[in-house]
């Protein structure tokens, strides 16, 4: 299974949060491949400078490959897959998520209920 985590599991993952489930630690771990999106980085410096989010985005940026984590970087193509999506959701950096894993395809590992909605590629934890 190719996996791509939304910005929670991913932050969970690297802070080692007991917010992670062991089942959500088993999937990442017996998953063939685990990307991480630009936009999660995206979203969380944005929340970082609200003050929102106590992370450091640079250590985010290394923490992908050390964790042996694929980037996913935002093509033409993702941003133009958010057009066809159905509103159920308004936070502009999960609909882009959606239509990466989509896209792709990936299964979205999410804590995020209101995101299953829109693809059985969404795996709620």
């Amino acid at each position: 299974m190719r996996l791509l985590l939304d910005t929670h599991m991913f932050i969970w993952c690297v802070d080692d949060d007991p917010k992670l489930s062991d089942v959500a630690w088993s999937i990442i771990a017996e998953a063939d491949a685990v990307f991480v999106s630009s936009a999660s980085i995206w979203e969380a410096t944005i929340k970082h400078q609200l003050g929102k989010l106590h992370v450091d985005p640079e250590r985010l940026v290394e923490a992908v490959s050390a964790s042996g984590f694929l980037p996913l970087p935002i093509s033409l193509r993702h941003a133009a897959a958010i057009n066809r999506l159905p509103a159920l959701h308004r936070d502009p950096f999960d609909r882009l998520l959606i239509a990466q894993a989509i896209s792709e395809p990936l299964h979205l590992l999410t804590a995020d209920e209101q995101l299953e909605a829109y693809s059985e590629l969404v795996r709620v934890m």
